[in-house]
């Protein structure tokens, strides 16, 4: 039996209002202990990407641990008049019963997959959804953009600098998490530190600076206190006329007699790419080789790249709200569809939701989500759906679907095939070893150097990912597309 810290933010009550009123119907009519499939999936990469870093199942396994309804829950659902007390006193003992299979976090994904599968309940997975859509779309977002802006950057190192202009503060710490995820080296967000080892960095201000009677003076002090890990923001005044200066002056005339280095020159604005080439030239005049050039200012992936095409010398980027916020494409359309119902006989009734938009037509039934590697480059060559207790077994032919042509015949012929998805909890139990965040970080780093083409990593029209579907699957969403007209 779970024991709850009554201190800690209790966020169960963080769902639809409509989910709600479901789960008091379907108790209402007997049915809420029916046991029902959800698939939680998208259906485009951002920024019509190649692909997808999966992120955030950490934070759903704990609101699941979590999930209880206080009393002043139950009292302001009774203050609404509208559920059944049986309702509300099934609330009081509520915990979360159901089955939950996910792809490992930090996994390569690809859109109409199913991430995040959930077996439970009605009821149970009914409450579940907004809290599971929240974290898995909000930091596979930042995860994926930060993978973008770290690829783009190539060697130079990406700082997480998006506080101030997130959402918030859980997309504040929470993005913080999902950038390191990504690749992001570091963050400006100290309490991501102090909760998930995120390294917090940071130096000055323009603040600092104009605090003090001269700007000399300013980067004196500093060098002062913190000699060993001294970067100088130069842009206050003047950049070249004036920071470049001082900051040599302060090298030369504090840290060197110390035996210590000047670590860093930080810009926050101007011609990145004119002034990062006017420093390199002045501080290896100066002797000071092996002082970085840091930049920030509304930096991305696209701002990188034209920067890399003009020759800018740049070591590391401190990005902000582009980052934090995904500013040029800001929301993952995850969604959270039915697939499947159990019978009194036990089997499970496959559903389908049809659209006049075909990419809204869902897949059917209990499913299973594969990879299919190459066998000799060891490369993803596809991710395959199939129906649930399908056998995929490595190089044993196996005939699929090609949704975008249907017509052709296709199959699996000299493949390695893994599952994907991890059982995370069963019947209500984890039974899953979260991995560190490092170990996620890792995942990510590894599947990019050695399972994913680089084809597929390219920025303008990435190599598409194949999505296929076996027979079987595909057959019974004909057949239901069938019967519903």
């Amino acid at each position: 039996m779970k024991v709850f810290d009554e201190n800690k933010r209790n966020l169960t009550m963080l769902m639809d209002f409509y989910e709600l009123t479901m789960a008091n119907g379907y108790f209402v009519k007997g049915c809420g202990n029916t046991q029902v499939v959800f698939d939680m999936f998208y259906r485009e990469n951002p920024e019509n990407g190649g692909f997808v870093v999966c992120a955030g199942l950490e934070q759903l396994v704990e609101y699941i641990q979590e999930m209880h309804f206080t009393q002043a829950d139950i009292d302001y659902l009774r203050g609404r008049a509208m559920f059944d007390e049986g309702f509300l006193e099934y609330l009081k003992n509520f915990a979360f019963k159901g089955t939950i299979e996910a792809v490992a976090e930090g996994t390569i994904v690809y859109p109409g997959t199913p991430l995040v599968t959930v077996t439970a309940p009605l009821i149970d997975a009914q409450l579940v959804e907004t809290m599971l859509l929240l974290t898995i779309n909000h930091q596979s977002l930042i995860a994926t953009k930060a993978n973008r802006i770290c690829r783009a950057a190539g060697k130079a190192a990406i700082m997480e600098f998006g506080a101030r202009r997130a959402q918030g503060a859980d997309a504040a710490v929470y993005g913080a998490r999902a950038a390191y995820i990504g690749g992001a080296g570091a963050t400006a967000t100290t309490l991501a530190d102090e909760m998930f080892g995120v390294k917090a960095v940071g130096t000055m201000a323009h603040s600092w600076v104009q605090f003090f009677d001269s700007e000399y003076e300013a980067f004196k002090a500093y060098a002062e206190v913190y000699p060993d890990s001294c970067t100088l923001l130069i842009d206050t005044y003047d950049i070249l006329d004036s920071g470049v200066v001082n900051a040599i002056r302060v090298a030369k005339e504090v840290l060197e007699p110390m035996g210590k280095r000047l670590k860093g020159v930080r810009i926050d604005s101007g011609d990145l790419a004119y002034f990062s080439k006017r420093l390199r030239r002045i501080l290896d005049s100066a002797g000071l080789t092996d002082c970085s050039i840091v930049v920030s200012n509304s930096v991305d992936e696209y701002l990188i790249n034209s920067l890399n095409r003009q020759g800018a010398e740049i070591d590391s980027y401190g990005v902000g709200e582009r980052l934090i916020t995904s500013k040029s494409d800001p929301v993952f359309g995850g969604v959270y569809k039915l697939a499947a119902v159990q019978q009194p006989d036990g089997s499970f009734s496959p559903r389908i939701k049809i659209s006049e938009n075909p990419e809204k037509i869902t897949n059917p039934g209990r499913k299973e989500l594969w990879r299919i590697y190459d066998p000799h480059t060891g490369y993803g060559t596809a991710d395959l759906i199939t129906l649930a207790g399908e056998a995929v077994e490595d190089n044993v032919p196996f005939e699929f679907v090609d949704p975008q042509k249907p017509w052709k015949q296709m199959k699996f012929e000299k493949f390695h095939a893994e599952k994907l998805h991890k059982t995370i909890f069963k019947d209500g139990e984890l039974v899953y070893q979260l991995p560190k965040l490092e170990e996620i970080r890792e995942y990510v780093q590894y599947q990019l150097a050695n399972t994913v083409w680089e084809e597929e990593q390219r920025f303008e029209n990435p190599h598409l990912h194949y999505v296929d579907l076996s027979r079987k699957l595909y057959a019974l969403k004909e057949d239901l597309l069938k019967k519903a007209h």
